[in-house]
């Protein structure tokens, strides 16, 4: 029998119904033990636990054979979570998003969302398990004022020491309580990033969301969004969805309904003096550690929500989870004044200022907000310009992110766009003006994004609204140095008396210039009030593929060199695990023990009822076993060398996965190199070669089965995410594949015609992509909300993660290169504000065992006009969006029903933009300069992988390009949308820039067509994850002898990729530049050098697409026909 492997303290081998220890922490007191989630709703498609079989066989490494005695043993260890029943029915393992569709009066098409579920579905129809029994963590007194450090670290430093800006905890799932001693600085309900929806016992009742028809003049397609369970149009950006559970005004931020009547449980046994009850109830779901918003509107039928004023009256004493240390007795339990509206309509309720004795943020004027452009000079962004007559539009430099029109204060405070994007940076009044404008309404986010500086802040107290739960920011204003009102909801909060005190300067009676006040973008350490069970250790499970067609791609060599060089850099601490489950016909298991001479390979066979052989030593210490797993990576690549065996048990080998990681949760990263044939989850070949051309309808862009989709909603239940690696040399069903990672908030990775000898630069992009994935910062266990000022309203979501609540993303894994997107509507007239703000929380564990919370803020102004409207669109995050939308339109309804959408928001947006302007001839296709690039960037979308139609494109190919659309940054995205192509055989001095004691030549962009390349030049193509360098046939002997090393052009092979150092000036400028280009994202790209003759020339010349193909417009022929659909909708 194998000696049972230790647990770090909260997790054993049997499933973690996370009840308490005796001894150590309280139960969670009222409430109800729920099912165990590993049984909620898995008996259909997981088998349970059995005995070994007699057909199993185990063998080690060494091809030791177990005796039948010892095999037996080792089956019969009790498995993880064995418990309970295993026949149950599939419960609700289906999101809820509905995909039928209702006509709608829609101007622009409204774009199904597929992959993210829409706003508020309950916690049953989302289906997760419920589970109560969390952790009562004991509140940890802080020191009485708070610790700051700014670290300042390279981006490429990982991990430094505890408080910079790239250790990240490694924490459980925090928890909130809504009361807090007076006597202890807790860390408050401050940290309210909803957490995963299915940890509520209390299922509220579900009130019907009414849609809102919308007059729009043109009929199109809307799509239906399930909103507590009820079907609605929406996620159109002309009109919108009601997501809430009353037609009376209610704040955007709101939590779920479900989550809230849990808040109300625990508020209802509080004394009502929040400030100086000692009691410290504990919530028992995610939803409560990051908070809910607005808990003053909360209604769970559809009554009206009395007005603010009433419920100020009403709710005066009800604790709201911020109870103020030490307040002066002038400041406890004081009645928070009312938020007056101000008689100056341009003022910002939001910015009300005490007097002069307390400068900074809160002095800044009343006209601070949106300037009205109309009374200054027209901005260059209103510029019209004639895109049919002007053909150099493409500016020389990458196009910049718009800069909001603030004040030069706020402008300076304002969030990074690098993190945080809206499509419009003047935001209008009301949903009327955003119809009128015919332009998309949402935001894009890269919140995890690797940061060389990040103010991090340890403090007792973490100061948050306490109405909507808003974290106090930049843009917050301080009525006197006592009390702060809310951006958000306008909610005036009172001043902890240790915020009182600035650790920077050392002062005290200075709020207003704490580094939360001062920073847009920080990050704060959690307390264990933050956590619902002990930090989850870093937990990396390999799953490789092992068939003859992995073993003759080559992949594991590659694969196991990387893990060997970078074992040592992988994130996480002393607690660090590692396993690895191989696979083929049958599922292999590898014993790594500490104490064992060589690994032990344990193989099962029984692929129907898969189950854990040794389950206490498969996941092993990193650095107790590290000799061992070296041994393992050394022999991997040649134990299976001579395999016959051609099928693939993906199904079974993720069951077991999926057992093995259940008890802390983690991340499983899957090798495939071919369809699924045996056991569950075997898929069959669904793409005729002979329709990757068609011009009409492309099937099959949806998944074959669910049992991905429910496995990763059960890993997204454990907090497990799974990273999918494809590397086919054939078509693998790439569409079902990827919902084991979209569902889980995991990544996905594609290597077509992936060979290591056959196709080196798909072998050197595996190995440059394995580094950066092995050693990047991670964060477990995470959750993120998305929060806004009070009368706007998120309905829909984009990314890979699963939807919670109604504003709520659970992430079991989050990375710094995910990107996500949301789309926005107006529910209630901005008329009284002159800015609206929003706020994204991210609450995640680090690698290194803390809790953290990344909260960024942006701040915009609001607008009346339409021509302010149209100078604050951001062309950029518009296309971005409207790409995320097109997935889905294009998976829930078809491809063609996508590109007609895409060409209706240029058609739309601009003949709506023409109809306001004077003095304009019919022959003419005006734009404001803010959206000269628009239908450039259209046309790039309709030609990209994947919305293209008449050209050849493999069925994975236009998934991964899919799904490459819903999960990149904005900056990343826009390059596969749109590649950056320069001349390099005449890189000069001039107009340089200095890197690093680095001179890097700056040329400008040329458009993508074959009229800028030239046979004397070579051209750089930067297309995001692959650099193309095209030579041309008369290309100067000295830039090809100096560049690439050959004396000529015809000596140049078919398949370089890499270029030498030779000690010459353009030599030195062309690698330098490349560098420069290289350092500015996190996945190296691979360098292709292209020549006329080189099979790759037809990726290069698709790129170019302002020229015309067999299939599709030039860039001159779109403009014509978008200013012909344009002419039949403007009034002659």
């Amino acid at each position: 029998m194998q000696s049972q492997m230790q647990f770090p303290s909260g997790y054993g081998s049997h499933l973690p119904n996370y009840s308490a220890p005796s001894g150590h922490y309280s139960q969670v007191p009222s409430k109800a033990a729920a099912s165990h989630l590993d049984n909620q709703y898995r008996g259909s498609y997981y088998p349970g636990y059995y005995s070994a079989p007699a057909q199993n066989v185990m063998t080690s490494v060494g091809s030791n054979v177990l005796n039948a005695q010892e095999s037996q043993q080792l089956y019969n260890n009790t498995p993880p979570h064995s418990g309970g029943s295993n026949d149950r029915s599939v419960q609700g393992a289906v999101s809820s998003a509905s995909y039928s569709h209702v006509s709608a009066q829609q101007s622009y098409s409204a774009f199904d969302n597929h992959y993210s579920t829409s706003v508020s579905s309950s916690v049953a129809s989302q289906g997760f398990p419920l589970n109560s029994d969390h952790y009562n963590m004991p509140v940890v007194s802080g020191a009485m004022y708070p610790n700051v450090s700014y670290p300042s670290m390279a981006a490429g430093s990982v991990y430094g020491q505890t408080f910079t800006s790239q250790s990240l905890p490694a924490v459980g799932q925090f928890k909130e309580t809504n009361t807090f001693s007076s006597q202890s600085t807790s860390v408050p309900h401050s940290l309210q990033q909803h957490v995963p929806v299915g940890y509520n016992t209390t299922l509220s009742a579900v009130s019907s969301a009414q849609s809102v028809p919308d007059n729009l003049s043109r009929n199109l397609t809307g799509s239906v969004a399930k909103v507590n369970n009820q079907i609605n149009t929406g996620m159109q950006y002309g009109g919108y969805v009601n997501n809430q559970a009353s037609s009376a005004p209610a704040p955007l931020s709101s939590s779920s309904d479900d989550e809230e009547e849990d808040e109300e449980d625990e508020e209802a046994a509080l004394d009502s003096s929040s400030t100086t009850s000692s009691a410290s109830p504990v919530p028992n779901n995610y939803d409560a550690l990051e908070g809910g918003g607005y808990p003053e509107t909360r209604s769970v039928t559809s009554s009206p929500v009395p007005s603010p004023s009433v419920l100020q009256a009403s709710k005066a004493s009800k604790p709201f989870g911020y109870g103020y240390p030490a307040l002066q007795p002038g400041y406890q339990n004081a009645t928070p004044p009312t938020p007056v509206q101000p008689s100056n309509p341009g003022h910002h309720p939001g910015f009300q200022h005490y007097p002069q004795q307390y400068p900074g943020v809160n002095q800044l004027s009343s006209s601070l907000g949106g300037l009205s452009l109309q009374h200054s000079q027209q901005p260059e962004s209103l510029r019209p310009v004639n895109l049919t007559h002007d053909r150099n539009i493409l500016p020389v430099s990458s196009v910049p992110a718009p800069v909001p029109n603030l004040n030069s204060d706020l402008r300076k405070l304002n969030c990074s766009p690098d993190s945080f994007r809206c499509t419009l940076t003047n935001i209008p009044q009301t949903q009327a003006l955003l119809n009128k404008a015919k332009l998309p309404l949402g935001l894009l986010l890269h919140p995890f994004r690797d940061l060389t500086q990040l103010p991090v802040i340890t403090s007792s107290t973490i100061v948050r609204c306490r109405s909507c739960r808003t974290y106090i920011n930049p843009f917050v204003s301080f009525i006197d140095q006592r009390r702060w009102k809310c951006n958000l909801c306008y909610r005036v909060n009172d001043v902890p008396e240790e915020f009182m005190y600035n650790p920077l300067t050392r002062s005290y009676g200075e709020p207003h210039k704490r580094p939360e006040v001062q920073n847009s973008t920080v990050e704060f350490i959690a307390s264990s009030d933050y956590m619902l069970r002990p930090p989850q250790p870093a937990v990396y499970l390999f799953v490789l593929d092992v068939s003859h067609n992995a073993v003759e791609a080559g992949y594991l060599t590659i694969l196991c060199q990387s893990l060997l060089e970078n074992l040592d850099k992988l994130p996480g601490d002393s607690r660090t695990r590692i396993g690895f489950i191989t696979f083929d016909s049958t599922v292999q298991f590898y014993n790594l023990q500490e104490g064992l001479s060589q690994p032990q390979m344990l193989i099962v066979s029984d692929i129907d009822d898969i189950f854990l052989p040794t389950p206490d030593s498969l996941l092993v210490n990193l650095h107790e076993s590290k000799e061992l797993i070296k041994d393992l990576l050394n022999a991997l690549p040649n134990m299976f060398t001579n395999t016959r065996e051609t099928h693939s048990a993906l199904g079974p080998a993720l069951q077991a996965a999926f057992k093995l990681m259940s008890p802390t949760g983690g991340r499983i990263s899957v090798f495939q190199t071919q369809l699924p044939s045996l056991g569950a989850g075997l898929l069959h070949s669904r793409e005729d070669p002979n329709q990757r051309s068609s011009t009409k309808v492309v099937q099959h862009l949806g998944p074959a089965t669910d049992f991905y989709k429910k496995l990763a909603l059960d890993c997204s239940g454990q907090q497990t995410a799974v990273d999918l690696f494809l590397l086919s040399s054939q078509y693998s069903d790439l569409a079902s594949l990827a919902c084991i990672s979209k569902y889980s908030a995991g990544c996905i990775y594609y290597y077509p015609s992936f060979h290591h000898s056959h196709n080196p630069a798909q072998a050197e992009k595996l190995q440059k992509d394995l580094k950066r994935y092995l050693t990047r910062k991670i964060g477990f266990e995470a959750v993120m909300r998305i929060r806004c000022t009070k009368g706007l309203s998120i309905h829909t979501f984009h990314g890979n993660f699963f939807v919670r609540s109604t504003d709520l993303l659970s992430l079991a894994n989050v990375n710094p290169d995910a990107g996500y997107a949301v789309q926005m509507s107006i529910e209630e007239s901005l008329t009284d504000t002159s800015l609206v703000c929003f706020q994204t929380a991210l609450l995640y564990t680090s690698s290194k065992g803390e809790r953290r919370i990344r909260v960024h803020t942006l701040c915009l102004p609001v607008v009346s006009s339409l021509s302010d409207v149209y100078a604050g669109a951001d062309v950029q995050a518009i296309v971005c969006l409207l790409a995320n939308m097109a997935v889905d339109r294009s998976v829930s309804s078809s491809l063609a029903d996508a590109r007609d959408a895409l060409v209706n928001a240029v058609v739309d947006s601009l003949a709506a933009y023409m109809s306001t302007a004077s003095n304009l001839q019919q022959s003419m296709l005006i734009a404001p300069n803010s959206l000269k690039l628009f239908p450039l960037y259209i046309l790039a979308l309709l030609k990209q992988k994947a919305f293209r139609t008449g050209t050849s494109t493999r069925l994975d190919d236009r998934v991964y390009a899919m799904c490459q659309m819903k999960s990149q940054p904005l900056v990343h995205l826009m390059k596969m949308i749109h590649p950056n192509l320069y001349r390099i055989d005449k890189l000069t001095d001039e107009s340089t820039i200095h890197v690093n004691d680095r001179v890097v030549p700056q040329p400008p962009l040329q458009k993508l067509s074959a009229e800028k390349l030239t046979r004397e030049g070579a051209f750089l193509m930067d297309c995001g994850s692959i650099f193309y360098l095209w030579i041309g046939k008369n290309c100067d002997n000295n830039f090809i002898k100096d560049v690439l090393g050959y004396p000529n052009y015809a000596s140049v092979p078919q398949k370089m990729t890499q270029l030498p150092e030779v000690d010459a000036p353009s030599s030195e400028r062309t690698r330098s530049f490349i560098s420069w280009l290289r350092d500015s994202r996190p996945l190296s790209p691979v360098l292709q050098v292209i020549k006329d003759e080189n099979p790759a020339k037809t990726d290069f010349f698709q790129h170019l697409i302002e020229d015309r193909t067999e299939a599709a417009f030039s860039y001159y022929e779109f403009l014509l026909n978008i200013q012909q659909q344009i002419s039949k909708l403007l009034p002659s």
